[in-house]
């Protein structure tokens, strides 16, 4: 019985053996196969990228075209979409209370007018019975004092004769600028008054546009002293818009509070009317940056909006957070913090590493073992 025990016991561990041995030998074909990182010494380069920021399009101008008085639309002259010039008559309100306004105004301007002549008229004959002592001071003093009753009475007529004629030229609605008419929400027969909600017609100056946009307090853009010479490129959310280049010409001196953003502004020209009040796109600014530290996007990876690389520390990956700033090719990143020039970190797949694995020295083949 205890032989067969022996038997058994030597079997069993023979197997286990086998077992174990079968097992190193996968282990050391795993090692064999594992996947090779690349990686790369830092050293300090030269780039010239585009920094991307998203802006709304505003015209030059854009006025909101309202009524200064009120009344029926009789007529109007543009059509919706039409380029308009500074004066065109855009809408005509009724008339016809307003021409008798100022036909009653200038009736009693004509009254005012006979009445002044005859305060004259009058205080001459009365100057002369002074004269001769036929009248006494009071009389004449009165007379005075008629005529110049009759020459307030007649300015006040002609400043009610000027208000009538102004009223009337408010019926013949104006364009105040050059411009491209928007929409209509009125119609022929609309009463309309100073205080309506909704304007006539938008009237856009679009022969140059204003780009806006924000930066962060911190951007470099922001820190720049050449507004005015700074040259943008703004690109049209419509694709078959080319590409325009503009330049950045004010800088809000303020920021703000709520977003920590500073206003930016860029003037585009818009010569072809392609581009429209309102609409939207990306303005790139071009940024040469000499000895900086440069490394590829693939190298990263990012937890908690923190980004993080592997830097080749020992032999071993050591994760290390570092501060970036996107180039805007799509491929690399500027280095703002947490590496220097000499640093060798591992350039790709850098999500499928660990902390601490061992990185090969080789310069050919640098192989991770995970």
């Amino acid at each position: 019985m205890a032989m067969k025990n022996r038997i058994y016991f030597r079997f069993v561990g023979a197997v286990v053996l086998l077992l174990l041995l079968s097992s190193c030998k996968k282990g050391k074909e795993g090692n064999a196969a594992s996947k090779v990182y690349p990686t790369e010494v830092l050293a300090p380069v030269s780039r010239t990228g585009q920094v991307q920021y998203p802006a709304v399009l505003k015209g030059r101008q854009s006025v909101e075209i309202r009524p200064q008085c009120s009344g029926l639309i009789t007529r109007i002259c543009i059509e919706e979409g039409a380029c308009v010039k500074k004066g065109q008559i855009l809408f005509v309100i009724d008339q016809a209370p307003y021409l008798a306004a100022l036909k009653t105004a200038s009736a009693n301007l004509s009254q005012a007018e006979a009445r002044l002549e005859t305060a004259r008229l009058t205080l001459d004959s009365k100057e002369t019975l002074f004269n001769e002592n036929v009248i006494s001071d009071y009389e004449l003093q009165t007379a005075r004092n008629d005529l110049k009753a009759a020459e307030a009475a007649l300015e006040q007529m002609k400043a009610q004769c000027d208000n009538a004629r102004t009223e009337l030229s408010y019926t013949e609605v104006k364009s105040p600028v050059d411009g491209v008419a928007g929409m209509i929400p009125y119609r022929v027969g609309a009463l309309v008054d100073r205080n309506i909600t909704e304007p006539l017609v938008c009237v856009s100056d679009t022969e140059e546009m204003f780009a806006y946009f924000s930066v962060s307090e911190s951007d470099e853009l922001a820190r720049s002293t050449r507004f005015g010479t700074q040259e943008i490129s703004f690109r049209s959310v419509n694709k078959a818009i080319p590409i325009i280049s503009g330049i950045i010409d004010a800088l809000s001196g303020t920021v703000d509070a709520r977003t920590g953003t500073i206003s930016v502004r860029a003037r585009i020209p818009n010569k072809d009317k392609i581009l429209y009040d309102g609409s939207t796109g990306t303005v790139l600014v071009s940024s040469k940056k000499t000895n900086c530290i440069v490394i590829p996007q693939t190298a990263t990876y990012e937890i908690q909006s923190r980004m993080f690389v592997y830097k080749v520390m020992d032999g071993r990956a050591v994760s290390t957070s570092v501060e970036v700033e996107d180039i805007g090719n799509g491929k690399e990143y500027i280095v703002l913090s947490g590496l220097k020039a000499g640093d060798k970190i591992v350039t790709e797949g850098a999500g499928l590493l660990r902390e601490g694995t061992e990185i090969s020295e080789s310069i050919t083949a640098k192989n991770a073992s995970l």
